[in-house]
């Protein structure tokens, strides 16, 4: 039998209406974003946009009332989702907050914490940033360096994290470092998460730009910083098995095969009126693709629903869904060629240039190829 599970999503009667909803309200939000600005997807930035979702009652969707939450389905936050990313909307700001950090919180959060930190969340007005790959530590998560000793009744973090998204615009992150010395024959034992307000002194946080010049990573040191004591979250040496469980939510959802979905609305358009056979061949390939991935996405957000702990299904869907996304760069670039410039084709060709120079990321965040198929053989009893 196979350790993997992709079982149908279980019914959910308000999605279709949420969608609707959420429909016309983008259409109204957007209707001035150029293609471009669309292309961004999920690093769009916008913490204006973000308090919009969250007076609407849409971050936080699943979550308690009692933290900000409505008590929706799975299934609906996935529409929304969906939906957001598939109309190019700006949702950087509030994206790992509500994503991630929220859920993690629930799950380990003493109620301090959850009480202080989740309505803010919900209200699209406190952001996080995930403080995890290092220097020399990229997807080995088990090789940090980063660590945090005991001082008094708090902690003492020395160490450097890389590749921060947003962390210049984040209020908190949750940092995974080492508590107890590495042990070689036990590398994921040790480690502990920490909610770490950034505002802190001795955090420093320098930019590190792309190939296109612009600021979305970040380096953010931290030299003699002091946490007090209830800013760990969940046990102190437990921290493997929780980010290991966190990552379930950074793998599995639409982001991580909607990445290039402007660039192929720009090509169904730039090949109007009428697309060749070649075209409709490689057009119709994509379009199975990615109804292939929605299922198996859809499918880990009902387990995750269900309290399951998909990891190994959420590694597949970031696996698979990293190839299209950057298949579809090349695919949209051999299908188009030179002709007269219209406004369908120079707004193709700017999506284009930016998606393909993000294309080479998309099989780096969230693990890498090789440690994703990793986790997949070991799955299957491989390794």
């Amino acid at each position: 039998m196979s350790p993997f599970a992709f079982p149908s999503p279980p019914p959910s009667p308000g999605a279709d209406l949420l969608r609707a909803e959420i429909r016309a309200f983008l259409a109204s939000e957007l209707a001035h974003r150029a293609p471009l600005d669309r292309a961004q997807s999920w690093n769009g930035l916008d913490p204006a946009f973000s308090r919009k979702l969250g007076q609407r009652g849409w971050l936080g969707l699943t979550w308690p009332k009692a933290y900000g939450g409505q008590e929706r389905s799975g299934l609906e936050r996935y529409v929304l989702l969906e939906e957001l990313l598939a109309a190019g909307a700006p949702v950087g700001a509030h994206w790992i907050a509500e994503r991630q950090s929220g859920p993690s919180l629930l799950r380990y959060g003493t109620e301090a914490q959850k009480s202080a930190i989740l309505p803010r969340i919900a209200a699209g007005a406190c952001f996080f940033c995930i403080g995890m790959s290092e220097p020399d530590s990229g997807s080995d998560l088990a090789s940090v360096r980063t660590k945090a000793v005991r001082d008094g009744d708090g902690w003492r973090v020395d160490g450097t994290k890389l590749w921060t998204t947003n962390a210049t615009h984040c209020h908190f992150m949750i940092l995974f470092c080492r508590t107890r010395p590495l042990d070689r024959e036990h590398r994921h034992a040790g480690t502990s998460q920490f909610i770490v307000d950034l505002s802190l002194p001795g955090i420093t946080i320098r930019p590190v730009r792309n190939l296109l010049g612009e600021h979305h990573f970040n380096e953010v040191v931290f030299e003699d910083v002091r946490l007090p004591g209830d800013a760990l979250l969940g046990r102190e040496g437990e921290g493997w098995a929780q980010v290991t469980g966190e990552l379930a939510y950074e793998r599995s959802g639409p982001e991580r095969f909607l990445s290039s979905f402007r660039l192929l609305v720009e090509l169904v358009r730039a090949l109007q009126p009428a697309a060749d056979a070649r075209a409709e061949i490689a057009l119709g390939r994509l379009g199975a693709q990615l109804v292939t991935l929605r299922r198996m996405s859809r499918s880990v957000a009902g387990l995750l629903q269900a309290g399951a702990d998909p990891a190994l299904e959420a590694a597949m869907v970031k696996d698979l869904g990293a190839l299209v996304e950057q298949e579809i760069p090349e695919i949209a670039r051999d299908l188009v060629g030179d002709g007269p410039p219209t406004p369908q084709s120079r707004a193709f060709a700017q999506v284009l240039a930016y998606t393909a120079l993000h294309a080479p990321s998309f099989s780096l965040r969230g693990g890498t190829r090789e440690i994703l198929r990793g986790i997949i053989a070991r799955g299957l009893g491989l390794r």
